[in-house]
């Protein structure tokens, strides 16, 4: 019996093209940095670069700490006296990226149904990002914080997808076996691992990314409408 669904965002409940986004986050964090001495292409590198570390992370740290070891590795430790200026771009110019992503207010219509049905939801979303970037990703889909047990930021976790244990850790916190939750996502190889464990999954198609070309008939898979229509029938 399903007891909790978790949701990816981004392409999931935020219809997305991600490269788009990432271009227009690229540009726009480089753009607010350039002034304060952070040279953009080397920026860019070095965020990549941590974002590598923090999918690589093996719980020995928060992802947070994981990136900014990264970060301080390449800057050094004076590079911490300019996160106020990283929190304004987040409070601030991300905003604009709004621009680049679609809206569907099915994502409100599901989990208005899980709500009613008493069934918890959980973000999911990659915890590459802090809170107030995935808070606002969360407003531009028509949802909030309230909605959910548990969002997962690069503050609360050491763990990313694709890494198996990001889902353990998941069902840990919401203190139910991995058997007893959905996970929804876009993502072939990032959310369908979720299944490795023994998680029931259904793969949104309306933004899909499926690198490998791979057979996407083994999984329960379909637009919104048929995501709704599977939750009604099996929750």
């Amino acid at each position: 019996m399903i007891k909790a669904v978790l949701f990816d965002l981004d392409g999931t409940l935020l219809p997305m093209d991600l490269e788009i986004f990432f271009r227009e986050y690229m540009h726009g964090i480089s753009k607010k940095l350039a002034p304060y001495g952070y040279e953009p292409e080397k920026l860019v590198k070095c965020i990549f670069g941590g974002t590598m570390a923090m999918i690589k992370n093996d719980g020995r740290a928060t992802n947070e700490q994981v990136f900014w070891q990264f970060f301080e590795a390449t800057y050094g430790k004076a590079c911490r006296g300019d996160e106020p200026h990283f929190e304004e771009f987040y409070k601030n110019e991300f905003q604009d990226i709004q621009k680049v992503c679609g809206y569907t207010p099915k994502s409100r219509e599901v989990l208005d149904i899980l709500h009613a049905k008493s069934i918890p939801a959980v973000l999911a979303t990659s915890p590459i990002f802090p809170a107030i970037a995935t808070e606002s990703r969360m407003r531009w889909a028509g949802v909030c914080p309230e909605d959910f047990v548990l969002y997962t930021t690069y503050e609360n976790i050491s763990f990313t997808k694709p890494n198996p244990e990001y889902y353990r850790e998941i069902c840990r916190r919401i203190g139910l076996a991995p058997e007893e939750c959905l996970m929804v996502g876009n993502d072939v190889d990032d959310d369908m691992i979720a299944q490795s464990i023994g998680m029931e999954v259904f793969l949104l198609t309306d933004c899909l990314i499926n690198k490998d070309c791979a057979d996407i008939s083994q999984y329960p898979n379909g637009n919104f409408d048929n995501l709704i229509e599977y939750i009604k029938e099996n929750i």
